[in-house]
């Protein structure tokens, strides 16, 4: 009997211990289990995900080299990127670009209104395309900026003289007027285009400039940072005093015989040297 008693509690003990033992590996499978989670579920990217991300990156990109345009720190390019056509049109037809053209606006009108002295000699350059007129209507024809530019196909549509004002610009154009400056409009387009030119400019509201300035058959073959230095060299021989200066173009602004204060409208369709 006392066999049987002890056999027993050895059973009993070993049910414990099996029990034990089987608690522990629970508890230990559990503490696996928090660290990491069973079963490790690894979802591959759909092919739709994968191409919703593949345009966000485009935009991205395209974001960053339009920027980049209008730091400066593009080199010299003749289109625009392929990638970008769609990032540029949304710009330009949606409310970012009339946002960014009448923040620049602000920005010159407060300039102006604090640096007018009401002098014979202060002065206010602006340029024309894409500063005071628009060509959007043309340029959304051509890709935004896509295609290569076409002097023929541009000279016809400047010959149409259908260029809309840019608002913020017009209203710019007024003040600047009102505070006294003398005012020189320092357009690219040729000579050949005067009439045209001042006609349109008076039909969307532009009025008494006190010289426009066309480039000239000699002023040809200079880039444009040349030509618009010189130009506004010979103002300031003439004893005005350059204090504001408008453009879409850093050749618009940079070279010599530079303003006190340059501001610098958006354009990511085309580049000009």
């Amino acid at each position: 009997m006392a066999r049987h008693g002890a056999f027993f509690a050895l059973v009993l003990l070993a049910v414990a211990g099996a029990a034990a033992g089987a608690e522990a590996e629970r508890a230990s499978e559990e503490a696996i289990q928090q660290v990491l989670p069973r079963p490790l579920v690894i979802e591959l990217p759909t092919e739709e995900r994968c191409g919703e991300r593949a345009d966000e990156d485009a935009e991205l990109r395209c974001a960053s080299w339009r920027l980049a345009g209008e730091a400066n720190n593009l080199a010299p390019w003749t289109a625009l990127p392929e990638e970008c056509v769609g990032h540029v049109r949304r710009y330009l037809t949606g409310p970012a670009y009339r946002s960014d053209l009448e923040l620049v606006a602000r920005e010159a009108s407060a300039y102006a209104r604090a640096a007018a002295r009401a002098g014979e000699t202060d002065a206010w350059v602006f340029d024309v395309d894409e500063t005071l007129l628009s060509n959007l209507p043309y340029y959304a024809q051509h890709g935004y900026g896509l295609q290569l530019f076409d002097h023929l196909e541009f000279d016809k549509w400047v010959e149409r003289g259908e260029a809309p004002a840019i608002p913020s610009s017009l209203s710019l154009y007024k003040e600047v007027r009102e505070l006294g400056f003398k005012t020189f409009l320092l357009t690219g387009r040729s000579e050949g285009h005067e009439g045209v030119t001042v006609d349109n400019l008076n039909k969307e509201g532009f009025h008494e400039w006190d010289k426009l300035i066309l480039r000239a058959p000699a002023d040809r073959k200079k880039t444009a940072t040349a030509y618009k230095s010189d130009k506004r060299k010979e103002m300031e021989a003439e004893g005005y005093k350059i204090l504001g200066n408008s453009g879409d173009q850093w050749s618009d602004l940079l070279g010599y015989s530079m303003s006190a204060r340059s501001f610098k409208l958006p354009n990511p369709m085309y580049y000009i040297p």
